[in-house]
């Protein structure tokens, strides 16, 4: 594939939360997905929320019962990274681990075909590294979507050190095309977005640890002094605390810069495995 062909079928390795919503956005895009996970349940647990997040949109009447068939239909799931031998692209969604990221691309790159890109969705880990442990570095490239992917119109586009113009040309008109506003970033720890965001968190988590005030009235204050739409507390139970965590630790060791220093309060919440929504507490109990 020349990498000015327009995309038509995307593989994506990992069926969680991001790994769902980003084929639930190419499916509804009209382009074809392959998703691969390590189980059949997984699979299944990502197919079944995909269903279940088209099924809301129909209720709210931004979809077809017809849509939301065509929608699926374009969806295959696989646990064998052979099957994803008919892809332009594959984007890596797994959690944000290096090892494992790493252990997955080079996976990958002993498979795929040598002209098919490859995008990781990381959202701190460095594309420039993670390109260099491919043989086509000048063919990889992130693509940071935002959680809920089906809701958020953001995609961080980030060129590693190696990537090509052409690839950077083909997965920005992806982006554009899955109805996406995709900006362009340079490779730097946490890349913009959360660079400026998880040190938010992190600050909020400080100010409640000072007893300055209540999570809820740290949140009430960010959302109607700062227009923001969820609290900085309650966005990090949507997140995940532990996800803050390892993002603050990477820009501690990264840049070696003390602001970074993660809270005391934060590393306390994730040891008692209180990381958000997903264990039911965090800062808030759900």
């Amino acid at each position: 594939m020349a990498v000015n062909t327009p995309i038509h079928t995307v593989g994506i390795v990992g069926a969680g939360t991001m790994g769902n919503g980003i084929a639930q956005a190419c499916a509804v895009a009209g382009i074809r997905v392959v998703m691969v996970d390590i189980s059949d349940a997984a699979v299944a647990k990502g197919m079944t929320t995909v269903v279940a997040s088209l099924d809301r949109l129909i209720k709210k009447e931004k979809m077809t019962a017809a849509d939301k068939v065509a929608a699926m239909e374009r969806i295959t799931g696989s646990t064998r990274y052979e099957d994803l031998g008919a892809a332009q692209l594959v984007i890596e969604a797994a959690t944000e681990n290096y090892d494992l990221k790493v252990k997955i691309l080079k996976q990958l790159d002993g498979l795929l075909a040598p002209e098919v890109l490859i995008a990781s969705n990381t959202s701190s880990i460095s594309i420039t590294k993670l390109a260099a442990v491919t043989g086509r570095p000048d063919r990889f490239i992130g693509m940071h979507f935002f959680n809920p992917v089906p809701m958020m119109a953001l995609v961080e586009i980030i060129r590693g050190l190696q990537t090509s113009d052409a690839t950077h040309a083909a997965v920005h008109t992806l982006a554009s095309a899955l109805g996406k506003t995709p900006i362009t970033v340079k490779n730097a720890p946490g890349f913009v977005v959360n660079r400026i965001l998880v040190p938010m968190i992190n600050e909020a988590l400080f100010v409640l640890s000072e007893g300055l005030a209540t999570a809820e009235d740290i949140d009430a204050g960010m959302k109607l002094g700062c227009n923001q739409p969820i609290g900085p507390l309650a966005l990090a139970d949507m997140v995940g605390l532990d996800v803050c965590l390892a993002v603050m630790e990477v820009y501690l060791n990264e840049f070696g810069d003390s602001k970074y220093r993660p809270c005391p309060l934060l590393k306390e919440l994730v040891a008692a495995g209180r990381l958000g929504r997903k264990t039911g507490q965090g800062v808030y109990s759900y």
